[in-house]
C-alpha cells in the first residue's frame, strides 16, 4: 500500500471494548465521536453498547449512521449552532450538555417551537487543573468550556423556569490525557461537593457525567497497549459519593481507540545537517498534527528490522512548507536509507480525523487488521445477556 497511510489494528480495539466492559460494570459509557471518526471503527463500538459523545450536529448524524441509539447520544460543545440543536431534537437525543446561559434559552426557544421538552446536563467547571498540556486542559475558571460554580444555581433556575427543558443531570469534563489519577479523584470529591449543595436546595438530578480525560501510554504502546481502565474506575467507586437512583457515565475517546492506531510513512532522503541528520518523510504535519499542535512525541519504529542494526540519532521531518512539521527531534532509531518504512504508533486518536488538505497534500488511506471478530471472544455473549 503506497504510504503514507493508516493502520488499525482492530483486535486490539476489541481487547480494550472487553475491558472497559469488564471494568466499568453498570457505568454508561459514550464514546467520544471526535477521537475518531472511522466508520468501522465506530461500527464496532456501538455493537458493544456504547453509547456516543458528539460535538456537533454533523457527528450526531454521523454516530447514528454507525448504529449508536439515539438515547445514548450526548451532544456537547460551546458552540452549538441552531441548526446543530434542531438535529438534536429532531433525532430525540439522550441529552444536550449545556455550557452558557444563553445556550439554555436558545435550546428553550428552539424546543418550544417543536413541541418537544429537552433533556439538559449542567456541564459544571470544577475549577480543577488537570496535569496536561494546556492546550488540553478544560476544567480551570476561565476556560472557556462549562459554568462556573458560582453560576451553577442561576442556571439551574433558568431551567426550571423554562417550560421545554428538563434538568436530568451534571457534566463535568476536566481535560484530556491525564495519568495521574488524583486528577480524578480531586474531581470526584469535587462533585460530591456541588451535589451536596444542590441537594440543599432541592435539587436531584438523575445523571452524573464525569466526561473523559484518561490518557494512554504514548512511551512504552507496545507494553501497555490498554489503559489502566480498572485503577481509573477504582479511584471514582472510592470518592463519587452519589444515590443509587443516580446513573454515572463517562465519556472515553482516547483510551478506547489511541493505540489502535498507526500511520505507515516512508523516507524520502536523508538530509546532512551541520551538526545533525535529518530524515525526511512522506508523512507530513497534515496527516498527523498532534507532534505540532501539542509538542506531542509518538514512537517510531523502523519496519523490518535487521539483527545487529546500529542505531543513529535524526530529526524525522516532514515534507510540509512549515518549519513545525517535525514528529521527532534528535530520535534514536535503527540507522536509515532512502526508502525504509517507519511506524509512527499510538495515533487511533486524533490523528486521522485531523487530517487536513493543506498544501493540496492527499488524504491518507485507512487499512484494518481483524484476525478474529467480537463475537469470537468468550466474554462477550455473557456481556450482552447481563
Amino acid at each position: 500500500m503506497n504510504t503514507p497511510y493508516y493502520s488499525y489494528d482492530l483486535d486490539l480495539l476489541e481487547r480494550t471494548l472487553k475491558q472497559i466492559l469488564l471494568d466499568a460494570e453498570d457505568y454508561q459509557i459514550h464514546y467520544a465521536i471526535k477521537a475518531n471518526t472511522d466508520q468501522r471503527i465506530n461500527n464496532i463500538i456501538a455493537k458493544h453498547g456504547f453509547g456516543a459523545d458528539c460535538v456537533s450536529g454533523n457527528e450526531i448524524l454521523h454516530a447514528l449512521q454507525c448504529g449508536y441509539e439515539a438515547k445514548k447520544i450526548v451532544f456537547a460543545g460551546v458552540g452549538k449552532t441552531d441548526q446543530e440543536i434542531e438535529i438534536a431534537l429532531e433525532h430525540d437525543i439522550a441529552c444536550f450538555n449545556v455550557e452558557s446561559t444563553q445556550e439554555i434559552q436558545v435550546i428553550n426557544r428552539l424546543a418550544k417551537h417543536r413541541g418537544k421538552i429537552a433533556r439538559i446536563a449542567i456541564r459544571v467547571n470544577p475549577n480543577i487543573s488537570a496535569d496536561t498540556h494546556q492546550y488540553i486542559t478544560t476544567g480551570k475558571n476561565e476556560n472557556k468550556f462549562g459554568i462556573s460554580c458560582e453560576h451553577l444555581m442561576g442556571a439551574v433556575r433558568l431551567i426550571e423556569d423554562s417550560h421545554y427543558l428538563k434538568l436530568t443531570g451534571l457534566h463535568f469534563h476536566i481535560g484530556s490525557q491525564i495519568l495521574n489519577l488524583d486528577n480524578f479523584k480531586d474531581l470526584s470529591l469535587k462533585v460530591n461537593h456541588i451535589l451536596s449543595e444542590l441537594y440543599d436546595e432541592g435539587i436531584d438530578v438523575e445523571h452524573i457525567n464525569l466526561g473523559g480525560g484518561l490518557g494512554i501510554n504514548y512511551e512504552q504502546p507496545s507494553q501497555n497497549p490498554i489503559a489502566d481502565f480498572a485503577s481509573f474506575f477504582d479511584i471514582i467507586r472510592n470518592n463519587l459519593k452519589v444515590s443509587d437512583r443516580q446513573k454515572v457515565h463517562f465519556e472515553l475517546g482516547r483510551s478506547l481507540v489511541g493505540q489502535c492506531g498507526s500511520l505507515h510513512t516512508r523516507v524520502l532522503y536523508i538530509k546532512q545537517g551541520v551538526t545533525k541528520q535529518f530524515a525526511i518523510v512522506d508523512a507530513g504535519m497534515t496527516d498527523l498534527l498532534r507532534p505540532a499542535l501539542y509538542e506531542a512525541e509518538h514512537v517510531i519504529i523502523k519496519k523490518d528490522v535487521l539483527p545487529g542494526e546500529e542505531k543513529e540519532q535524526y530529526d524525522i521531518v516532514g515534507p510540509i512548507c512549515e518549519s513545525s512539521d517535525v514528529f521527532r527531534r534528535d530520535y534514536s532509531i535503527e540507522r536509515l536509507k532512502r526508502g525504509d518504512e517507519l511506524i509512527i504508533q499510538s495515533v487511533g486518536a486524533y490523528g486521522q480525523v485531523m487530517v487536513s488538505e493543506y498544501n493540496l497534500r492527499s488524504r491518507p488511506r485507512a487499512q484494518y487488521k481483524q484476525t478474529v471478530s467480537s463475537f469470537d471472544f468468550p466474554y462477550y455473549e455473557q456481556l450482552m445477556m447481563n
